[in-house]
């Protein structure tokens, strides 16, 4: 099986595109991430959703756990809206890791590996002019492998 046989239409974003829109495209499809195209419909990146909630969630939380148990629900339920103002350019980490991208005619071994090396829960399939084809996400990649 090739990467042709498991890729699938797959929601994308732009470098601006609105964070919280990007989160409600994570949540409101239960996807494990976005990849994130040019004017091209090339990816640029892949922008895991913990990525998105990294930048949503005050870095003294992240820094000292003990300090998110003392904020109440209320204002818990809400830390997302501090996206509101932001772009999917600022969820990005600041430095650049290997793109997972694969061409047609990838093997599923080539995009296990792929995905475990960069760390990430999707690998977009690029045609021979460097556009988006189509997503392998995790889950499709573990069944096929599993025979499921």
């Amino acid at each position: 099986m090739r990467a042709r046989d498991l890729a699938a239409d797959f929601p994308t974003v732009g470098l601006d595109t609105s964070a919280i829109e990007a989160a409600r495209l994570l949540a409101g499809q239960n996807l494990p991430g976005l990849v994130v195209v040019d004017q091209q419909n090339r990816p640029a990146t892949v922008l895991p959703g913990t990525q998105v909630l990294r930048l949503g969630v005050p870095a003294y939380c992240q820094d000292d756990p003990a300090l998110a148990r003392v904020i109440d629900e209320a204002h818990a339920d809400v830390f997302l809206r501090g996206l509101e103002d932001r772009t999917v350019r600022e969820c990005l980490p600041d430095q650049r890791r290997e793109l997972p991208v694969v061409d047609p005619s990838a093997t599923v071994l080539e995009i296990a590996a792929l995905m475990a090396r960069t760390r990430s829960p999707l690998v977009a399939v690029v045609g021979p002019d460097g556009s988006l084809a189509g997503v392998i996400i995790l889950d499709t990649l573990l069944d096929r492998m599993l025979g499921t």
